[in-house]
């Protein structure tokens, strides 16, 4: 019923996607979608929950993502997924992909922040998300990382070292063997943390579950989107005569960028070409299974991304693999419209009229009440939805957004108001650059952020590369605006309640007692259980 995606960019550079554009040529296509947040962990718990992040912990955070399989944080069991809503109705439920909302909380057998706890029938994929670090000879993302808390440490070692041998050769100071010996050991003991890291990182965090089974540890990208494609149309196929719900998260195209033998080098814009163009063969063919069996006019297909390119994924050879977001300012990890701005397609032919075009404001969190009222179930009554139902503006039975205002959040900070008001925005670096090459992505706080009063207020409709920010002088009303759009943030504001912040240090950083591993020699962690656990689908 649902199709998604995990990607990380907009555009594909005119890559050839023949099954993509099909799908929008015969669907609606809203050219105002918009990400909850422009991180994966935060826009997914928004997506599956129809409710802003930061109601249940999951705010674009320092970290803002889950990086450990290990880590305690995840989506709260207090949270209402539509998969959930979905299940009590009847419907089978599926999700195939990447997952990244975390897995369990207290032990390793727990798995409270699991796929099958929110709702999900069957779960084939990763629990956490694709990281360079998981390919093996693309690099990590931990550079900048390990630079900090690695070699900066080992040189103010050897530094202190040096001196204090030279001033005991000189006769200077006296320094006791014990002293040379401790900052060898400590020298000796940060190098032995970081071969430790860069060894076992891959096989504790980069692994297939097959519901609560390991299957593949570490992950191997050998066939893998054909691997899970496969799955995703047998899943259909075994519930053709029933309702069923499947999320299709592609690992495509975040970065390690991979493609199978069949799509390697053959388009013309290098690995992310070629991975963008392997996503439109899956898309193809699930597009395919659903005309086999006839059940193309039952079904409401949604293709989407988690939120924008991520400009600054340059490789040390200057091949771009984060994607690109065209006209559109900034990326991944910020709130410029290039961080937040996503694709939204949506196909069910002879209810939703093929063709049509909408430039009205949306969100990723109107999936939630949409489906859910497209399945018969109320929505619950104990929590604020933040999402409205799609479906009167899809059929043209409203002309307008639901949506007056979109809130946008960095750390647990208001950053912006859409459509479009900044109260603070990221110093890109370089100077003049669209990203923040220095550090890999964005922060929000303290030295990285420029503050404004009164807030960067922008018309996205005559300028949507965000490059001029209207003032009293270009708009009679800027003041009457932004006092509307505050009013709007004080009433948001007040119904927000405090709750735990599953991104918080504590719930990010490895916990060694929820470490998942299918072996049991150590920390050696290496199993191939794909081929055997394909009988135990359901």
């Amino acid at each position: 019923m649902a199709l998604g995606g995990s990607r990380e960019s907009c555009l594909f550079f005119r890559s050839r996607t023949p099954n993509i554009d099909r799908l929008a040529a015969e669907g609606v296509k809203l050219t105002q979608h918009l990400a909850a947040s422009p991180l994966c962990t935060p826009s997914r718990a928004a997506f599956m929950t129809g409710r802003y992040p930061i109601r249940s912990g999951n705010p674009q955070s320092f970290i803002g993502v889950f990086i450990f399989s290990a880590s305690s944080g995840g989506l709260p069991t207090s949270e209402i997924t539509f998969a959930k809503l979905l299940k009590n109705q009847g419907y089978s439920t599926a999700l195939i992909g990447k997952w990244h909302l975390g897995t369990n909380c207290h032990n390793k057998t727990d798995f409270c922040h699991h796929p099958l706890s929110h709702g999900f029938d069957y779960f084939h994929g990763i629990p956490v998300t694709n990281l360079r670090d998981c390919k093996p000879g693309e690099g990590s993302v931990f550079t900048r990382g390990i630079r900090v808390l690695v070699f900066i440490p080992l040189q103010i070692i050897a530094i202190t070292l040096l001196t204090l041998a030279v001033l005991k050769c000189l006769g200077l100071l006296h320094v006791p063997p014990v002293v040379f010996f401790c900052l060898l050991c400590l020298a000796a003991m940060i190098l032995g943390l970081l071969l430790c890291f860069l060894h076992y990182f891959r096989p504790l965090n980069c692994f297939l579950m097959r519901n609560h089974e390991i299957t593949q540890q570490p992950l191997s990208y050998d066939s893998l989107t054909q691997r899970l494609t496969a799955d995703a149309a047998q899943f259909i196929r075994r519930n053709a005569g029933t309702p069923f719900l499947l999320l299709l998260s592609y690992l495509h195209v975040h970065t390690a960028l991979f493609s199978s033998p069949d799509f390697a080098g053959h388009s013309q814009h290098g690995a992310y070409g070629d991975a963008a163009e392997e996503l439109d063969w899956s898309v193809g063919q699930i597009l395919n299974v659903l005309d086999e069996l006839k059940l193309a006019n039952n079904t409401l297909v949604y293709f989407t991304s988690d939120q924008g390119a991520h400009v600054e994924e340059v490789t040390t050879k200057g091949e771009v693999h984060g994607g690109s977001n065209g006209i559109y300012k900034g990326g991944k990890a910020n709130n410029w419209e290039g961080g937040i701005r996503i694709p939204g397609i949506l196909r069910w032919p002879g209810v939703i009229q093929a063709g049509l075009v909408i430039d009205e404001p949306t969100s990723n969190m109107d999936i939630f009440p949409t489906v859910a009222k497209l399945a018969g179930s109320p929505l619950p009554e104990d929590r604020i939805i933040d999402g409205h139902d799609l479906m009167p503006l899809l059929q043209g039975k409203t002309q307008h957004s639901d949506h007056e205002f979109l809130f946008h959040y960095c750390n647990f900070y208001l950053n912006a108001v859409a459509l479009h008001a900044f109260f603070f925005t990221p110093k890109f670096s370089p100077e003049g650059a669209n990203g923040c090459f220095s550090t890999h992505v964005c922060f929000c706080h303290g030295h990285f952020v420029s503050r404004h009063h009164p807030p960067l207020l922008f018309d996205v409709a005559k300028d949507p590369g965000e490059r001029t920010p209207l003032s009293p002088a270009t708009e009679p009303r800027f003041r009457e605006i932004l006092a509307v759009m505050q009013q709007a943030a004080d009433r948001h504001a007040e119904t927000l309640q405090a709750v735990p912040n599953q991104l918080s240090l504590g719930n990010v950083l490895w916990k060694p007692w929820l470490q998942m591993c299918c072996s049991s020699s150590g920390l050696s962690c290496q199993c191939d259980r794909e081929n055997q656990a394909k009988g135990a689908s359901r």
